[in-house]
């Protein structure tokens, strides 16, 4: 499965990455993995930087109407940290927009490393 994550409640950590195809059933089942762990309130780190996808535009509207689901539902949700490459931008625009949307810190990097950080930093942390 080219879509991997892991959930670590003692640090409140959501960590997923890419690396190939990722297709609209990963991406839910990844969605119902967290949900089914209350990791909502988690900091998030989903690094894209080795994925790739061939969903259409409507799968991915899809994908971004279940994300905008989830905030609506009466639930905190933690720090947001986004890896994506510079050719990648575009295409995941309206989930980034979406995502965006929600009341908590958000920020979308080009390296993991430097996501990382910010989610570790106290000031983030604070607030997860």
């Amino acid at each position: 499965m080219p879509l991997h994550w892991t959930i670590d409640s003692r640090l409140q950590l959501f960590v997923a990455a890419c690396d190939g195809n990722i297709e609209p059933t990963e991406v839910n089942q990844m969605l119902d993995a967290i949900v089914g762990a209350n990791g909502l309130v988690f900091r998030k780190l989903f690094d894209g930087t080795h994925g790739e996808t061939k969903m259409t535009a409507l799968e991915i509207l899809t994908v971004g109407v279940r994300i905008r689901d989830l905030q609506n539902a009466d639930v905190e949700h933690g720090p947001l940290a986004i890896v994506v490459p510079d050719d990648k931008y575009m295409l995941l625009s309206r989930v980034l927009g979406i995502l965006a949307a929600a009341r908590r810190p958000m920020r979308v990097f080009k390296d993991a490393d430097r996501a990382l950080k910010w989610l570790d930093s106290p000031a983030i942390r604070g607030r997860a």
